[in-house]
């Protein structure tokens, strides 16, 4: 079991700040950190972790900062190189704020032939995204009259379905006046039809 109970040297914390350090670059925790000084140290991971929050951190605010920007750089360049299907079409251009940042950190060559691949490809792409935008605009255009064709013709066919309405209603009553007016006159021509006995005593209608 580690057990030291001595004081922290200068060297101790930083082996401490390097080892922390080198594990955010690589995307690694820091309680794996804390284990790799412990076994060097013979210190127990917790003490580590308590000396690194407690007194080392304070002092590497600003290494800290570079190493979780290494760690996304490269991580963006091991998607590129495995994925390179999945690029974005568009990089958003970096803003004279960030280029100052840039500027004023120190600049690796790394990151300066990045930029400018970056630059490039951003270039490249332009006239492929305008020719798409165009594309998908006139796509819209077609659309859109297509839709306003269709309502007209929508709007034409209820018109026509209520002109059809309507004469249907009337033939319906034409056919009901005419049933009317026909039975009134079957009724009148029985009303007044005269009738005659023959010699056999059978009754027929005489003309008038």
């Amino acid at each position: 079991m580690k057990v030291r109970q001595d004081a922290w040297s200068h060297e101790d914390d930083v082996l401490l700040a390097e080892t922390v350090l080198k594990h955010i670059k690589e995307g690694s925790t820091q309680l794996r950190a804390f284990d790799e000084v412990g076994d060097e140290l013979n210190r127990t991971s917790a003490a580590c972790g308590f000396r690194w929050n407690a007194v080392v951190r304070n002092r590497y605010m600003k290494h800290i900062a570079e190493a979780k920007k290494e760690r996304k750089e490269r991580k963006r360049a091991a998607s590129f190189s495995y994925y390179p299907q999945m690029r974005p079409m568009w990089t958003p251009q970096p803003t004279m704020e960030h280029m100052t940042q840039s500027l004023d950190s120190e600049m690796s060559l790394e990151s300066v032939v990045q930029y400018l691949q970056t630059m490039i490809h951003s270039n490249t792409q332009s006239p492929a995204l305008e020719r798409e935008n165009e594309k998908l605009m006139k796509e819209n255009r077609d659309l859109q009259l297509r839709n306003q064709e269709l309502e007209r013709e929508l709007k034409k066919i209820k018109q026509d379905n209520s002109i059809i309405e309507e004469d249907y209603q009337s033939l319906i009553q034409i056919m009901n006046r005419a049933r009317r007016m026909a039975i009134l006159e079957d009724e009148e021509s029985l009303s007044t039809a005269a009738f005659k006995m023959d010699k056999n005593g059978n009754l027929e209608k005489l003309a008038k």
